[in-house]
């Protein structure tokens, strides 16, 4: 929703950009001259990863090499599928590592180094992997808790804005999160936690969240269309609240059926937010290497880095790729979201894990 991932994921996009991207890679009308050059780049990606046809075929002109998508889950159980795999992998370029697993990553030797073109255009403290380049950032966005507009003026209740908000009787029975062990979100929104209440407050908020009526669900897909009641492409869910993305009211605009509303069908509680930022990176022990390093460039060239809001409903990293109005009109700007050092989470991931696992049993 990363990702977003976001920055809204939806169901609706996904199926729909991986038809077109299966429709790409398999087209055949690549520009591509070069006899017994590997002319396909496998992309491995999580599972809400969208880009517009157009923009791939503009890709194969320009480089002779075609895209095959291939969509490993969730950005959790993705990153640990390339762990496992480090050295073997399933194809050249991992899309949609985020910060919150990055150092996993890294650790697991997935990558190997390439300094992509266009990186001058990218903010430095997007690049948490400078010198070494066996990453490279692409989008960033904002996990935040959103809300059914239509459930709380319903009940002529305020939504919540803060993370305090949530463990109030108000809003008990209404939220569900995602598994931080498998989801992305789900993990930022831990962290979330964390960098609000420390490593001292952090397991106490969630037994009052949990005390509360919280839920979890494996991933976001699960959360936001099944459980999630203001999810126009749903399943009729019943809870109101979720962790998703700030930009995923901009997504129930885009696909819904009033394009010019007074103001989105769902809204976003701007203190809970944790920014995330999605990489790519070249994969080691990659089959066709050069391919994978055009493919990265491309990722950072203004084409792709423009068709990133409406199908991924995340902000580009270059500084002069230009937002569609939609998305300025009603996504929400989060100014000061929760934040944990990169070196922070990469010592203590897997510990707040197990214990989040044990709380929410």
């Amino acid at each position: 929703m990363k990702r977003t991932t976001t920055v809204f994921k939806g169901t609706l996009a996904a199926t729909l950009g991986t038809a077109l991207l299966a429709g790409c890679g398999g087209s055949g009308d690549s520009g591509a001259s070069d006899e017994g050059k590997d002319q396909t780049v496998t992309l491995v990606t999580h599972q809400s990863f969208v880009v517009s046809e157009d923009v791939l075929k503009q890709f194969t002109q320009e480089t002779g090499y075609r895209v095959e998508v291939v969509q490993s889950g969730d950005a959790g159980v993705m990153v640990n599928k390339a762990v496992l795999t480090a050295g073997n992998p399933e194809g050249d370029v991992l899309f949609g590592v985020d910060n919150t697993m990055l150092s996993k990553a890294l650790d697991g030797g997935v990558f190997a180094p390439h300094r992509a073109e266009g990186l001058a255009e990218v903010p430095e403290d997007l690049r948490l992997d400078a010198g070494k380049h066996r990453v490279t950032p692409v989008d960033t966005g904002d996990v935040c808790v959103n809300y059914d507009r239509a459930h709380f003026e319903a009940e002529d209740v305020e939504p919540p804005r803060t993370l305090e908000d949530l463990t109030r009787p108000e809003y008990r029975d209404m939220l569900v999160v995602q598994n931080p062990a498998t989801s992305s979100p789900g993990l930022a929104f831990l962290l979330a936690t964390v960098g609000a209440y420390g490593e001292e407050g952090w397991q106490d908020y969630w037994k009052d969240l949990k005390a509360n009526g919280a839920v979890q669900a494996e991933g976001w897909e699960q959360s936001y269309n099944d459980m999630f009641s203001g999810s126009a492409g749903g399943r009729d869910g019943d809870r109101p609240l979720v962790v998703s993305y700030a930009a995923s009211p901009v997504a129930e605009v885009h696909y819904g059926t009033d394009k010019d509303p007074e103001q989105a069908p769902t809204g976003v509680a701007p203190g809970t937010c944790f920014r995330q930022t999605e990489f790519a990176g070249l994969l080691d022990g990659a089959g066709n290497p050069e391919g994978g390093k055009a493919l990265i460039d491309f990722m950072l060239s203004t084409s792709f880095q423009q068709d990133i809001p409406l199908n991924m409903f995340v902000r580009p990293v270059r500084e002069d790729a230009v937002l569609p109005q939609i998305f300025t009109e009603y996504g929400a700007e989060i100014e000061d979201p929760h934040t944990v050092a990169p070196e922070e989470i990469d010592a203590n991931r897997e510990q707040w894990i197990k214990q989040w696992s044990a709380l929410m049993r």
